[in-house]
């Protein structure tokens, strides 16, 4: 369960492709070989493509690093405040789209800033594929992977159960059919899941030059993420109902204030958010 709720928290979610060049590098696909669907093609037929499923989820070390999205939480003197970040800043942006600008300057500012990470099978996904993508792109991520002596004597990202990596789903999940998704446990909480794109969908995405789009659908994960923790953690006696509530409000607000000022797109997720709850309040008075 959560230990504790820290001053600075990221509600975080990555997005990631097959990698053709891991592709053509682990299968020797020659060069004459140039159509990156091709060699993603290759890539789901070795990583056991099925009729029934196309595009197998793939080793996370064969899998590049297209978009990284976090709700922050942070309380300075007492004043509590949020704010929704996304990498790439600019989707057209080919210097920010690269890979290891994406993951560099995510966890350099993790080990710049140490917030709390919460994600959704964080500990064994994301988080593996950000040290396994940063390891093999060369990056140098002193400060994110420093580690105390002892667990008590600092912010920890590696050790098991630590209170600075809370995994949602090692939480709440178990073994088979004790382990739920983020779409089942947010939709019945009255939180959106699955709007208009899932994860099978990014690969394509990103063929079709469509960026923006999984960056878009990544903040919808990050924005999940960060509503069920903070059920969990009322749950958990971190926020009184009160308190869970304007919690809840301060993020709407957010939500209107990002919608008007560059993101409309965030106005589904906010409508999609009143409508669950609706549903919910009406049947269960």
């Amino acid at each position: 369960m959560i230990k504790h709720v820290a001053d600075r928290v990221w509600a975080f979610d990555a997005e990631w492709i097959p990698d053709p060049l891991a592709g053509r590098l682990l299968y020797e696909i020659p060069d004459s070989v140039t159509d990156p669907e091709e060699i993603m093609r290759v890539m789901w037929e070795r990583g056991g493509a099925t009729e029934e499923d196309p595009t197998p989820f793939l080793k996370l070390a064969v899998s590049r690093v297209v978009s990284i999205a976090a709700v922050e939480r942070r309380v300075t003197n007492g004043a509590i405040g949020l704010h929704l970040m996304s990498l790439p800043h600019d989707p057209d942006d080919p210097e920010q789209t690269r890979e290891s600008a994406i993951v560099g300057s995510f966890l350099d500012a993790v080990g710049e800033r140490r917030p709390q990470l919460v994600g959704f099978n964080s500990v064994d996904s994301d988080l593996k594929l950000l040290v396994q993508r940063g390891t093999i792109l060369g990056l140098r991520s002193a400060a994110f992977c420093e580690r105390p002596e002892k667990p008590w004597e600092g912010i920890d990202y590696f050790a098991r159960g630590s209170e600075y990596n809370v995994d949602l789903k090692q939480i709440l999940g178990g073994f088979g059919r004790a382990t739920p998704s983020l779409h089942e446990m947010a939709t019945q909480s009255g939180i959106p899941g699955k709007l208009d794109v899932d994860g099978n969908q990014v690969a394509h995405l990103w063929l079709a030059g469509n960026l923006r789009k999984i960056v878009q659908y990544n903040e919808f994960d990050a924005l999940t993420t960060y509503l069920l923790w903070l059920r969990l953690a009322h749950f958990a006696g971190h926020f009184s109902s009160e308190e869970y509530a304007a919690e809840q409000d301060r993020l709407r607000e957010v939500l209107v204030t990002e919608s008007k000022g560059g993101k409309p797109h965030l106005e589904p997720y906010l409508e999609e958010w009143q409508r669950l709850q609706g549903i919910i309040r009406e049947r269960r008075v």
